[in-house]
């Protein structure tokens, strides 16, 4: 099957009322549990990788093919999305590579910085398929101190929406990057007041702080995208931890990486599902 546009998922999802796993990609073992969960899930999913995973692999285009390669040879309905971009040259980048979505996240910079870059990168994706999601009230976590207080005014964010032709918009409602609890309590008022605000999809970030409950009612209080990292990497490595203590002579990396990848794709499938239920 042929990569799926970012946007035909989004607005699928919209017209469901169903919530739409995006989940990060670290490594070809996470995007390829990703996908696996995919397929056995019949489900779309959103497959991510992010500016400082381009960082870690020391390149943007060895990580950037090899996601789109496993999106490409899928039988579920897979996109691909840059997912927080602080340099707008890296946007740039995957725009020309083919990508169904790219982040602009310029929520550390005023308001007026991040109006202006941002619709740089929608004024260099048009003409594209490229939707470009944005941040607008900065969700804490991501090399930055948590704060979980931050939130995303309602009109704040329609005024953005409409000066930067964004195509999604990330919140701050309550989550947090990077949170290995998940004890993070979401404003489902302020999600409601937003999605009543605005006229693109809501996206969930630090959405590995935040309870299977609370994702749901979330979703059905208006978010759509719902970004899944931490989560899915603890999963992960725990079970990597479980398998060495459980065999400690072995030492191919391909069996406790594979025993790790069977464990994500679990995860990633059950989450997929969750969220697949939440329809009013």
């Amino acid at each position: 099957m042929t990569i799926t546009s970012t946007r035909e998922l989004l607005d699928a999802a919209v017209a469901r009322q169903r919530g739409l796993g995006a989940f990060n990609v670290i490594h070809l073992e996470t995007a390829e549990a990703i996908v696996e969960a995919a397929e056995s899930s019949e489900l779309p999913v959103i497959l991510q990788i992010s500016q400082n995973c381009v960082a870690y692999h020391g390149n943007f285009s060895p990580i950037a093919r090899a996601m789109l390669a496993i999106a490409e040879e899928s039988t579920a309905k897979v996109a691909v999305h840059l997912d927080h971009a602080e340099d707008p040259n890296l946007a740039f980048r995957a725009i020309d590579s083919g990508f169904g979505s790219v982040m602009y996240d310029g929520s550390a910079h005023s308001y007026a910085q991040n109006v202006e870059t941002t619709r740089r990168v929608v004024e260099y994706a048009h003409g594209t398929d490229t939707l470009v999601e944005a941040e607008l009230g900065e969700v804490g976590g991501k090399n930055k101190p948590h704060d979980p207080g931050v939130r995303t005014d309602p009109a704040e964010a329609a005024e953005f929406v409409r000066e930067t032709g964004v195509g999604s918009l990330a919140i701050a409602v309550g989550s947090s990057h990077a949170m290995t609890e998940r004890v993070a309590a979401i404003d489902l008022e302020l999600i409601a007041s937003v999605n009543a605000a605005v006229r693109v999809p809501l996206v969930l970030h630090g959405s590995s702080g935040v309870s299977d409950e609370q994702l749901v009612l979330g979703i059905r209080a208006g978010l759509t995208k719902i970004n899944v990292s931490t989560h899915l990497n603890a999963v992960f490595t725990g079970e990597i931890r479980r398998y060495l203590a459980g065999n400690p002579e072995v030492v191919d990396s391909r069996r406790y990486i594979a025993a790790g990848r069977k464990a994500l794709s679990a995860e990633a499938q059950r989450l997929l599902e969750l969220f697949e239920r939440t329809g009013k």
